[in-house]
């Protein structure tokens, strides 16, 4: 008998994890260990499950999902990632292979698309699909595929606090989400802007909107 593959399945949406779990659990190869409903959750049950793959969404409140996967595969490397989002720009899809996903799918495809993807990925292989290809290809060197920091080179916390500014939150609300100081926040805040040359809030949503920490939509 084959062995199943063990999935967690990463949304914000419950109606979407609902459909995924009907349309994936009719497949004798995978079995849905897991949901979680943002990147914070899926950070955890990748802890506690240790599935062999993770479907994970985007544009998430909290953690995104470009953000958690990066920490899935520094802290689980055996763990594999598939993005699957509605997002089809060239920067969503270069940061998220730069975070170390394997696959990249359109919320759009097909049944059979996604299977493929889970497939090739367990395989050890990249996954993207023809629409995602094409927006690399329309104007984007293939050098995608390379694990390499661009732009500025921001620590993970400065890239933490430029997401949580970009969605809406306040000093004081950061300090409180990460039990820091708002003193130490505002540190940050100030080194950020520095880092990046950008002096303004809106400048910074545009910025994270443009590297993929926060949704276009």
């Amino acid at each position: 008998m084959s062995v199943r593959t063990r999935i967690l399945l990463v949304d914000d949406h419950s109606l979407m994890r609902a459909g995924l779990r009907a349309l994936l659990g009719a497949a004798d190869a995978v079995e849905i260990v897991a949901e979680a409903k943002d990147g914070e959750q899926a950070l955890l049950l990748a802890h506690q499950y240790h599935p062999d793959l993770v479907l994970m969404d985007i544009s998430m409140e909290g953690m995104n999902g470009i953000e958690a996967t990066g920490r899935i595969r520094r802290e689980l490397p055996q763990v594999r990632v598939v993005i699957l989002s509605m997002h089809v720009t060239a920067d969503h899809i270069t940061h998220a292979l730069r975070a170390g996903a394997s696959g990249y799918v359109i919320k759009d495809s097909a049944t059979s698309e996604l299977e493929d993807a889970i497939a090739a990925v367990i395989r050890g292989e990249i996954y993207l699909s023809p629409t995602a290809c094409a927006r690399l290809l329309d104007g984007q060197a293939p050098s995608v595929l390379v694990p390499k920091e661009t732009g500025p080179g921001l620590t993970p916390r400065q890239r933490e606090i430029l997401q949580l500014l970009a969605q809406g939150r306040t000093t004081k609300q950061i300090a409180h989400q990460l039990a820091l100081s708002t003193k130490t926040v505002e540190t940050h805040r100030a080194k950020l802007m520095e880092r990046l040359d950008i002096y303004d809030v809106p400048g910074l949503v545009r910025y994270a909107m443009r590297i993929g920490l926060v949704g276009l939509d």
